[in-house]
């Protein structure tokens, strides 16, 4: 497996992963540890809401969705750490059938002024749906390693 560099993510660079199966039972078993709203445990009271039935909590999207970049990418990483989550939009309903996959563009990147052995990326994800509807948008600040040098590898 290579490890990916800072280097390895230049900007506008694209791809498209993951495929997760979103089930009642799952929504229900995030929710009950983590979101215990009514619209995420139970079809009845969901049905009274907005929502007009059971839906994924917006947190358990984000874990879908960091479950499907690691396995995509973030496992080969040189990560040193996130600096931060700019902005999350949850811009359509999870609900239960629904089969997601990730987009992840890299919408910046610049070496580090203070660190130079280090640079860091900001990543745009959209969390796409079976009927290609963005469910919900991510930006992320990761600090990665740069490749080591030639020179310097001995």
């Amino acid at each position: 497996m290579n490890t990916l560099y800072f280097e390895d993510f230049p900007i506008g660079q694209a791809q498209e992963y993951g495929d997760v199966e979103v089930s009642a039972l799952h929504i229900k078993n995030f929710a009950e540890q983590f979101d215990p709203q009514p619209f995420h445990l139970d079809e009845g009271a969901a049905q009274e809401t907005m929502a007009r039935g059971l839906i994924a909590s917006g947190w358990h999207t984000v874990v879908m969705l960091h479950r499907m970049n690691y396995e995509a990418f973030l496992k080969r990483m040189a990560s040193q750490g996130g600096l931060g989550v700019e902005e999350i939009k949850w811009t359509k309903p999870v609900r239960p059938g629904d089969r997601l996959r990730a987009k992840c563009t890299v919408a910046a990147a610049r070496p580090s002024k203070s660190r130079p052995e280090l640079g860091i990326v900001e990543f745009f994800f959209e969390v796409i749906n079976q009927n290609e509807e963005i469910v919900m948008t991510e930006k992320l600040i990761a600090l990665l390693k740069r490749r080591p040098s030639a020179e310097g590898a001995a």
